[in-house]
This record gives C-alpha cells, sequence and structure tokens, in this order.
C-alpha cells in the first residue's frame, strides 16, 4: 500500500529518486502527471490504466470534461525507474507543480503525489485548520 510521508531531492539532471518503500508496488514503470492542486500525480501502469480508462469515458458534451481530459491526459509522461529507482521529471510538469530542489513525496493509497516541499508545508497547515468541519462532511460518505 502506498502511504506515508518522504522528503527527497531533484538532482541537477532533474531526476527524483521516489522512496525504496514504494518501488516494488510501483513496478519498472510509472505515468506522472498533472495534480488537481499544485501537485503531480504518479501512477502504477495499472493504476493509470483505471485512471485514464474514467477520463477517456467522461462525456466530451460537457466543456469540465474536456478541459479535465486534456490536461490531464496531454501532461502525462511515462517513466522508468533506473537502478536507483530514480525518475526524470520533464520540465513542463516540474514547472507546473512549482518543484524545486526539495519535495515530499506522499502515499495515497493508489497513487503517489509529488509536493514541492514549501508548497507541501503551507497546503498542510491550511487543510489542518479545517479538518473537524471536513470529516464532518465525510460522514455522511461513510467514512
Amino acid at each position: 500500500m502506498l502511504i506515508g510521508q518522504y522528503e527527497h531531492t531533484i538532482d541537477a539532471k532533474k531526476r527524483l529518486a521516489l522512496p525504496a518503500k514504494f518501488r516494488g508496488e510501483l513496478g519498472a514503470k510509472v505515468v506522472i502527471t498533472r495534480g488537481i492542486e499544485k501537485c503531480l500525480v504518479v501512477y502504477t501502469e495499472s493504476g493509470w490504466k483505471t485512471f485514464s480508462e474514467k477520463l477517456g469515458n467522461l462525456p466530451t458534451s460537457q466543456v469540465e470534461a474536456r478541459i479535465y481530459s486534456r490536461v490531464t491526459l496531454a501532461e502525462a509522461m511515462e517513466a522508468v525507474l533506473d537502478k536507483l529507482g530514480r525518475v526524470l521529471i520533464s520540465d513542463n510538469l516540474k514547472k507546473y507543480a512549482g518543484l524545486s530542489k526539495n519535495v515530499v513525496i506522499c502515499g495515497l493509497s493508489n497513487r503517489l503525489e509529488i509536493w514541492d516541499l514549501t508548497e507541501w508545508e503551507n497546503y498542510k497547515k491550511k487543510a489542518e485548520k479545517g479538518v473537524d468541519e471536513i470529516v464532518s462532511k465525510l460522514g455522511g460518505l461513510g467514512i
């Protein structure tokens, strides 16, 4: 299961080592794309297949569905993990997420998110302030 939070660095060649704990579950190849917030999302091959099929089934008659599908699929890239578990982060994805050298990799059960360290800390502070209200709302969804 992909869970936990790990701080890593992007090297001068734009490579990011994914946490060793996740590598067995991720496999040799992953797909990286834009996240909903200012982050990147990393999917396993099977996770990407499931997710991209859902995108493909969105109604093209809805402008929001077209926009979301376009930006998510057009920015997606396949990445092969090297012997050290590193992936190359493309310039456009790095720019989108505002990634500097220091990043946080978060395991979210079926995917990873990659955040700039400062951006993650700011996001987390804001999110933690409203967690009680969020939990109350999620109660209606069975959580």
